[in-house]
């Protein structure tokens, strides 16, 4: 029978090697799967790896992209600290961008100073709203906020479609 143990102390070459292989093998499942698609595999971890940090215009949609997801992950970081599970995160996502471009759209001909400020702090309630929904049925009712605010995510596209 097998039993798992606890280390005794971490493994410095593990450390490390661990994030490399990591993207090697990414790399590797990567360039069969593009093969198995019919496409050339440099050619298309090239557009994927190498095209968007060259291109004039693609860092920036890369910082587009990635600003959102990376306060994401600080926020998710600071509850899973706390032992509070959200996998959720996207549907709140979905619902603080529609609460953001309500704002825009209601005040449309406008073209006023207070109207980005307005659209970030409706996107931000927006999103805790929908945040709060998993939190009080956990409350009130004891329901799993992980299965909660999964199945939020669902109901959050369907808003946005």
């Amino acid at each position: 029978m097998l039993r798992l143990e606890p280390r005794g102390a971490h493994s410095k070459l593990w450390t490390y090697a661990s994030p490399v292989l990591a993207m090697a093998l990414t790399v590797v499942t990567s360039a069969i799967i593009f093969s198995v698609l019919g496409k050339d595999p440099l050619e298309s971890l090239y557009v994927f790896l190498v095209a968007p940090l060259v291109s004039s215009s693609g860092l920036p949609e890369l910082f587009v992209k990635a600003a959102p997801l990376i306060l994401i992950g600080v926020g998710l970081s600071l509850g899973f600290r706390a032992n509070v599970w959200n996998i959720g995160a996207e549907g709140q996502y979905i619902i603080g961008g529609i609460c953001g471009a309500a704002v825009a759209l209601a005040a449309y001909p406008a073209d006023a100073f207070w109207i980005f400020p307005a659209m970030i702090l409706a996107g931000a309630v927006g999103g805790w709203a929908w945040g709060m929904i998993p939190a009080m049925l956990r409350n009130w009712f004891g329901a799993s906020e992980i299965l909660v605010s999964l199945m939020l995510v669902y109901v959050a596209q369907k808003i946005a479609a």
